[in-house]
């Protein structure tokens, strides 16, 4: 399949000026009539369990993409994504992953001091010696050291 760049350069080659200037004319016209502008950002709307089913509900009964809903409901089209492919922001679980991702967020902008957890303590190994390492391996397995 060719992109519509080498449908453009074929054109060219072949002299084919006016169905250039047709499609010249087309892009035009929807670029006057395009709803989203290119790399336009917004600054994000907090995300909520409504704001998500609304964003499932447009998906659901509308054409419109995902960034065409980010624009209409005020939050990036990342966040509509992990709405709709990841159910992600359905629940008000404030220990769901995306909540307390949120709330650390929110804290650090706020310069408030990290909350330390004690680290968990890995686990103890013990040694054990060449000769019970050898006798608790499978049947017909070498260890280094047999021969």
């Amino acid at each position: 399949m060719a992109t519509l760049k080498e449908f453009e350069e074929a054109l060219r080659e072949q002299g084919m000026n006016m169905a250039l200037a047709l499609l010249q004319r087309l892009r035009e016209r929807d670029r006057a009539t395009r709803t989203i502008k290119p790399a336009r950002r917004l600054t994000g709307q907090k995300m909520t369990p409504d704001l998500a089913r609304a964003i499932l509900d447009l998906h659901a009964s509308t054409g419109m993409t995902q960034q065409e809903i980010a624009f209409k409901v005020g939050v990036n089209q990342g966040r509509v994504n992990e709405v709709i492919k990841r159910g992600k922001w359905l629940s008000d679980d404030p220990s769901a992953p995306e909540a307390v991702a949120r709330d650390k967020a929110k804290a650090r902008m706020r310069g408030e001091p990290k909350q330390h957890r004690p680290a968990p303590k890995p686990p103890v190994r013990k040694e054990r010696s060449v000769a019970a390492r050898r006798r608790q391996s499978p049947q017909g397995q070498l260890v280094f050291g047999d021969l």
